[in-house]
């Protein structure tokens, strides 16, 4: 296998689309810093072709492929193996509850000559070749048939992980053991015997289920064989015999049936011909019908008559005049009278009402001067109890002067001071003053009344008017009306008339119902008589149409009586001709029978003969007899057959059975398989010495001894030595050497077709020494020299990287992983 593409999307540090192109790059190196993302490339490797990459512990950590915080990763590898191109693509995604699965994946076989820079203008997935695996479950076998390893020895072989490179030069034999059967497949040989101790159960079951078919299968002898072929002869015989007998028959049975047809035909005639007979009471339809005819024609007299009738009362009811009109007059005498007395009503009441007006408003006039007087004397009132309060200020100076005193008003010695009066001039006015003032409130409490007694006689004054008014515009509106009227008493001797008139009118037209109704009585009964008649004539007809095939005579249809009579008498003649031709057909009848069932008593011999059960049917059971024969026959040559490949497949079953238990047998103490593993040891060891005394210039060669490693050192007399006593630079040459005979050696100690055309190392370089490190490079320049296969290294070491022609920058920032191709 040798990768040409690889192409990342979302892939763990690779969030961004990137692209590795290793067209060309024989000797190539993976460099940057640590970290940076190199080791990932080959995890991609791995992870498109396989599913799972070493360092993640297998399908569990698929969650790994997905850079942070993406959904999705892509990987697709294109790379060539024993001179085929395929591309491989495998897709993951993360779904809402956070899973990662595999959502596609698919390997495909690209055409030849495919130029694999068309990948960059945006090719279908159809457009890349033949597929060979569209689901994750066909990728394992589609890629071992690609690439001709399985995923443990690729990454043993092809793609050698950072850590694991001399754990192979290391191991416990039994663990090297282990190793070397899983890669070279060995393992098969043990599936071998336990498949071949299961086909060997299987072949006894199948053997032992054979035998018990086989003792099943009983009457395939010859004579069964003889038995069942006589049979069909002679059923085949009886089919002769019955064919040439069943036409006879049927010809037998359609006299039967002919005669036996007539014969019915002609009793039907008979009974045809003797049911004729007439309806009863048809000789009184036509007197039915004849009287509800003339019914019919005066009840219509009569209606005529009453329509007449009320045709006259509703012109003279015309002619009476409106009865509306005249009521509506009438109606305007009676408004008139009465409205003339409520005019007389109210006229007496506005005289009244003026009469009252007047009054109050004479006795308002009273009052009001009675009230301007209480308030002149209120006024005086007033004035007086002001001249009563200087009047009592004076005496109370009085009252503390004493005789020759200073008067403190006139500021004058007065020599006496005169007596006190006895009363109170204030409370004498001040009595005065509320006299005067509550006969001032009842002249005003007067004046109110008879203002508002004054002011309800204008308002019925002035409502009376309108009244009045009103009463006046409609008694000359009706004297209007009523110019020219006739009296109230015309008006209702008018009104009388109009009321018998429409009397007359409804009896008239009750009248006219009645008959109507009477009418369509008669209607009725005459259309019944009718309709008797019409059945009558329809019965006959009936009758005579089924006796048309006799010639019956031809009826009066204005008597239907006289037409049944004829029919019933033509009928009884020709009943009686009839009759005298029946003995001649119920002998012809007995004649045929006894023919047909002579006929059926020979079918039914025969039937017997063979041992067959009676039939109706006999050329149809002679039929199912032979067809039965046949298939037993037919039966016992297939049983025969069977039997005959039963007794092969016994004898196949028994050899696949001792094939089976005899290599089992060998394949049981696993000898051949430890044989294998020494002989594959031998040529892996012998291989990786080859190759290390190559690397080493000739000092070292590598051989084993019970399971165990050791490097001979030419440079040290042939010194021989375990292989952990090597230095660091020596161990990578010697697990290089292994490595590469290992890879070398598969391809034809596998049971698988590998294509071994490169190898990647994934190794921590930065621990060598100088010195070691330069050998490595020789190593590796010295590898890549032979031009047999791609080598790749990954590393972070400047030293190794420069002597190495190819070399991809793996950087990375914030965001992503970046992978730049430099050098030649």
């Amino acid at each position: 296998m040798r990768p040409m593409r690889l192409d990342l999307a979302g892939f763990t540090v690779f969030r961004d689309e990137t692209t590795v192109d290793f067209t060309d790059a024989d000797f190539f190196a993976l460099v940057g810093p640590t970290g940076s993302g190199k080791s990932t490339v080959l995890d991609a490797i791995c992870f498109v072709l396989y599913g799972s990459v070493p360092r993640w512990g297998g399908a569990r950590g698929l969650a790994n492929a997905l850079a942070p915080s993406a959904v999705e990763a892509r990987v697709r590898l294109v790379f060539e193996s024993a001179g085929d191109r395929y591309v491989a693509t495998r897709v993951v995604r993360r779904d809402g509850r956070g899973t990662v699965k595999t959502a596609n994946a698919g390997l495909q076989l690209m055409p030849p000559g495919f130029d694999i820079t068309k990948l960059d203008t945006g090719l279908s997935p159809e457009d890349l070749g033949e597929v060979l695996a569209g689901t994750p479950a066909e990728m394992e076998q589609a890629v071992l048939d690609a690439v001709g390893l399985p995923y443990e020895q690729f990454t043993s072989c092809v793609v050698l992980p950072q850590g694991q490179f001399a754990d192979f030069l290391h191991a416990k034999p039994a663990t090297r053991q282990q190793i070397l059967v899983n890669l070279l497949g060995l393992g098969v040989y043990e599936n071998v015997q336990k498949r071949a101790t299961e086909r060997a159960g299987q072949a006894e079951a199948k053997l032992e289920a054979v035998a018990r078919v086989l003792g099943g299968l009983t009457d395939v002898d010859d004579a069964t064989l003889a038995t069942a072929s006589a049979q069909v002869d002679r059923i085949r015989e009886l089919s002769g015999a019955v064919a040439a007998a069943v036409p006879e028959r049927e010809r037998a049975w359609a006299a039967a049936r002919e005669a036996t047809a007539a014969l019915a035909a002609l009793d039907a005639d008979l009974a045809g011909l003797a049911g004729v007979r007439a309806p009863a009471g048809v000789a009184e339809v036509a007197h039915a019908v004849s009287t509800a005819r003339a019914a019919v024609d005066a009840a219509a007299r009569t209606v005529a008559l009453a329509e007449e009738r009320e045709e006259k009362l509703r012109g003279e009811l015309a002619g009476a005049g409106d009865e509306s009109a005249l009521r509506l007059l009438l109606r305007a005498h009676a408004d008139a009278e009465r409205l003339a007395g409520e005019a007389d009503t109210v006229r007496a009441a506005l005289d009244a009402a003026r009469a009252a007006h007047d009054t109050a408003v004479a006795a308002l006039d009273a009052a009001r001067e009675a009230a301007a007087r209480a308030e002149a004397e209120l006024e005086a009132a007033f004035r007086a109890h002001e001249e009563a309060k200087a009047t009592d200020q004076a005496v109370a100076l009085r009252a503390h002067l004493v005789d020759g005193a200073t008067c403190p008003v006139c500021v004058q010695p007065v020599p006496r001071v005169p007596a006190l009066p006895a009363g109170s001039a204030v409370a004498a006015a001040t009595a005065a003053g509320k006299a005067a003032r509550a006969a001032s409130k009842a002249a005003q409490a007067l004046v109110d009344e008879r203002d508002t007694a004054a002011r309800e006689r204008d308002r019925t004054l002035v409502r009376l008017r309108a009244q009045h008014d009103q009463l006046h515009g409609r008694l000359t509106e009706l004297a209007g009306q009523l110019a020219g009227a006739a009296t109230p008493a015309a008006l209702r001797d008018q009104l009388a008339e109009h009321a018998r008139l429409r009397q007359a009118l409804d009896e008239a037209a009750a009248a006219v119902r009645s008959g109507r109704d009477a009418a369509r009585r008669a209607r009725g009964a005459a259309d019944t008589a009718e309709e008797r008649l019409r059945a009558a004539w329809r019965d006959f007809d009936t009758t005579r149409d089924g006796l048309a095939r006799f010639g019956p005579p031809a009826a009066d249809r204005d008597d239907v009586a006289a037409a049944w009579t004829a029919l019933v008498g033509w009928a009884g003649a020709q009943a009686g001709r009839r009759r005298a031709e029946r003995d001649a057909l119920v002998e012809a009848v007995h004649t045929a029978r006894s023919a047909a069932e002579s006929v059926e008593e020979r079918l039914g011999g025969l039937l017997d003969a063979a041992g067959l059960p009676p039939a109706d049917d006999p050329a149809q059971a002679v039929a199912v007899a032979a067809e039965r024969a046949e298939a037993d026959l037919r039966r016992i040559t297939e049983r025969r057959a069977q039997a005959l490949q039963l007794r092969e497949q016994r004898a196949e079953h028994e050899r696949q059975a001792r094939t089976a238990r005899a290599l089992a047998g060998h394949l049981r103490a696993n000898n051949f398989e430890r044989w294998l593993l020494a002989e594959a040891l031998d040529l892996l060891v012998d291989g990786a010495s080859r190759i290390l005394r190559e690397l080493s210039q000739g000092q070292y060669d590598l051989v084993h001894d019970k399971g165990e490693f050791f490097v001979v050192d030419h440079h040290d007399a042939g010194l021989r030595r375990g292989v952990r006593t090597l230095s660091g630079g020596e161990t990578f040459q010697a697990s290089l050497a292994l490595a590469l005979a290992l890879s070398e050696q598969l391809a034809g100690m596998s049971t698988t077709a590998a294509s071994l055309e490169s190898i990647v190392l994934d190794e921590g370089f930065g621990t060598l020494d100088a010195a070691t490190l330069d050998i490595v490079a020789a190593t590796l320049e010295s590898l890549a020299a032979r031009g047999d296969r791609m080598v790749g290294v990954v590393t972070h070491v400047p030293a190794l990287a420069e002597r190495i022609p190819v070399r991809f920058e793996v950087r990375k920032d914030a965001r992503t992983a970046h992978v730049e191709r430099t050098g030649r």
